[in-house]
């Protein structure tokens, strides 16, 4: 994966874009290709939390890469055949990436994001019915589907957990981009059909650059679903070519350790 843009942020997001918590943050927004036409991770920093708890509401993403598994058996770094050829590892923060130890997809090495959910069919509702996803595969039998917007696209599949979702404290979304005009309908929508508004269509200000509108929802298990404006989200998103040197600065001058130390404090656990 490569950085493809790093900002930071002196207080936090007015649509929880770090989570709910205050004060300085920053994000980095990183993928296999640009985010007009990939799948990308937003890794967000607060700069006061030391550790998050865990919930089952997000169960991983798969990558299709041989060249992952590769790197991961050069590296040393633990590996779990779960089925034939698809290795379990996992991220320094605990979340799960299964690798399918296949060539490379060319379009896109992402092919799914794993989701719990409580009520299979209630969920599949919401995103296919509402939100108008495709159904690619659907499994009763194993409390599975897989949904998507286009073909050549990140897939998202639905799991069901056997219970209730916790979510944690380790806050996270799923976003997409859609025409600036279709935001009013989703949001009218969901009012109509009485489903969870987060973040009434609002516009995001990022110093230096272009400022998107967004609405963001909650899916019935609480999954929260960002939708921004395309337009403007081009011009946000672009690839920046230092966007690796303004990450490799941020950590240089993150001292927020040595302070905590010095203090003789505990960064809080979240």
């Amino acid at each position: 994966l490569k950085v493809l843009r790093h900002e930071e942020f002196e207080e936090g997001c007015k649509a929880s874009c770090n989570g709910p918590y205050d004060g300085k943050w920053s994000k980095t927004m990183v993928g296999f290709g640009p985010e007009d036409n990939h799948f990308v991770a937003e890794l967000t920093y607060n700069y006061g939390i030391g550790e998050y708890r865990l919930g089952n509401d997000f169960l991983g993403i798969t990558l299709v890469s041989s060249q992952a598994v590769s790197n991961a058996r050069k590296m040393g770094w633990p590996l779990k055949e779960v089925s034939s050829g698809v290795f379990e590892t996992e991220a320094p923060g605990g979340y799960k990436f299964y690798l399918e130890d296949k060539e490379q997809l060319r379009h896109d090495p992402v092919w799914k994001v794993t989701l719990g959910v409580s009520d299979l069919q209630k969920s599949v509702s919401y995103w296919s019915g509402l939100l108008g996803m495709k159904i690619y595969e659907k499994d009763e039998g194993k409390q599975r589907a897989l949904l998507g917007y286009a073909d050549n696209q990140c897939k998202l599949e639905l799991k069901a957990v056997g219970g209730a979702v916790d979510h944690g404290t380790a806050f996270g979304r799923i976003a997409f981009s859609c025409a600036k005009d279709e935001l009013p309908s989703i949001e009218a929508l969901m009012k109509k059909e009485n489903q969870k508004i987060l973040t009434p269509l609002v516009s995001l200000d990022t110093p230096g650059k272009a400022t998107v509108q967004v609405v963001i929802l909650a899916d019935p298990d609480g999954h929260e679903i960002c939708f921004v404006g395309d337009e403007a989200f081009r011009e946000l998103s672009k690839v920046d070519p230092n966007g690796d040197k303004l990450l490799d600065d941020a950590m240089a001058a993150d001292n927020s350790d040595k302070w905590f130390a010095e203090h003789n404090r505990k960064k809080v656990s979240a």
